[in-house]
């Protein structure tokens, strides 16, 4: 019951347009006015109850500040009125105590609290805004300590354990929630920061990721000895005009998330899918000797997964034309926006070829791929194919591991 109430509460002037970022500054912000309030209501009804009434009303009065903020910002979600507005209260509040209360020893050093409006810079708006907001704050000491000797030049006769305790409270509390701030603003920028993270290994491989973070300049590498697969759906066109969108998209997404745990343990990388195409390495970024033994094992159990998907609705299942080859390629991160890790040369587009020029259920090998695989795979010659800019080329039918 208490944690969707909770939950409820930090969710005030939530916006279904907010940014991850911008939601969890609005819910940080909402949780430590949330935490003050109370603490500035029971600071006025101490000093009320020793006798300073009009001191009372300066925590009285931010407490009152802080909740109409809070309205507003329910209404408005406005969140750049209520991060200037917490930030103002916290400023000025403590200042107007220390002032009524005679001096920094008086009030207890009460004016610690207003060290929030430059960390609040920090946490809810940007790190650039925290230097005024910082000399705000000394500002504000010097201020309240001229005027706390014209206001009030014999300060305030409290008892020597009241204040003495206002201190350690004043103290404490303060870095409490100070600490409370940042260790939950940085447990928040370690979640964004991973999900980024993650984003960026769905897009590039690790070892590309890391040197991309370490060095925004243009990635290029050769590789001598690599092998390229492209996987095509046959007849996918004719198929997605008979479904609906949403059963397109599905599809393909469990037929390439299959496909992706396929890749995962095989040890080699997805580069990128086009339309219904999807295209694996092996051999990059990392050298491997068996890149063409992994891409043909990884290849027949592609085929046998399309075979199962909607062959209970159509009476069989989807079929695949696959091509491999293998030989040197260009690796490389092009872009700055939307950028991706991609393959050029001869190795690629003979693999191309080899699908394009395919039958279903075929995986179509170069000789190059062929001549690393004999030993361990059985395959079938299938004479010449004309390819474009290569004129004949000899190809083969991979059938399956010699032992089977």
């Amino acid at each position: 019951m208490t944690a969707p109430l909770l939950d409820r509460a930090l969710s005030i002037g939530a916006d279904s347009r907010d940014s991850a970022d911008e939601r969890f500054r609005k819910r940080l912000l909402v949780g430590v006015a949330l935490v003050i309030l109370p603490v500035a209501i029971l600071w006025g009804c101490l000093y009320w109850f020793v006798g300073e009434h009009e001191v009372a009303l300066t925590p009285w009065g931010y407490a009152a500040g802080s909740a109409a903020s809070l309205v507003v910002f329910a209404r408005t979600r406005n969140f750049a009125f209520l991060r200037t507005a917490q930030q103002l209260l916290i400023l000025v509040a403590p200042a107007l105590g220390t002032v009524m209360l005679g001096g920094l020893d008086e009030s207890s050093s009460v004016i610690l609290w207003s060290l929030f409006a430059p960390l609040g810079a920090v946490a809810f708006d940007r790190p650039g805004r925290a230097w005024p907001w910082f000399a705000a704050f000394v500002a504000t000491i010097f201020l309240a300590v001229v005027f706390s000797e014209v206001v009030r030049p014999d300060g305030a006769d409290l008892p020597e354990g009241f204040v003495l305790t206002f201190d350690i409270l004043n103290i404490v509390v303060v870095s409490l929630v100070g600490i409370l701030l940042l260790v939950t603003f940085a447990r928040g920028r370690e979640v964004a920061q991973a999900r980024v993270e993650t984003l960026l290994l769905n897009v590039l491989p690790a070892d590309v990721a890391q040197r991309l973070q370490a060095d925004p300049n243009s990635i290029a590498d050769h590789f001598d000895d690599v092998s390229i697969l492209f996987a095509d759906v046959v007849d996918f066109t004719p198929l997605s005009s008979r479904l609906d969108a949403r059963e397109v998209v599905g599809l393909l997404d469990r037929l390439f998330t299959t496909f992706d745990e396929l890749v995962d343990r095989y040890e080699v990388e997805k580069i990128k899918t086009i339309g219904d195409c999807y295209m694996v390495a092996a051999g990059v970024p990392t050298e491997r000797p068996d890149h063409a033994h992994a891409l043909a094992g990884l290849a027949l159990e592609m085929r046998e997964c399309a075979k199962r998907f909607l062959a209970d609705r159509d009476g069989h299942g989807l079929r695949l034309r696959i091509g491999i080859s293998s030989g040197p390629v260009v690796a490389g991160v092009i872009g700055r926006r939307r950028f991706v890790y991609d393959l050029w040369g001869d190795t690629v587009n003979m693999a191309s070829r080899m699908e394009s020029h395919g039958a279903p259920d075929f995986i179509q090998i170069t000789r190059s791929t062929w001549e690393l695989l004999r030993d361990d795979f059985a395959a079938e010659p299938l004479g010449l194919v004309d390819v474009k800019g290569k004129g004949a080329i000899e190809t083969w039918r991979l059938v399956g591991p010699r032992s089977s």
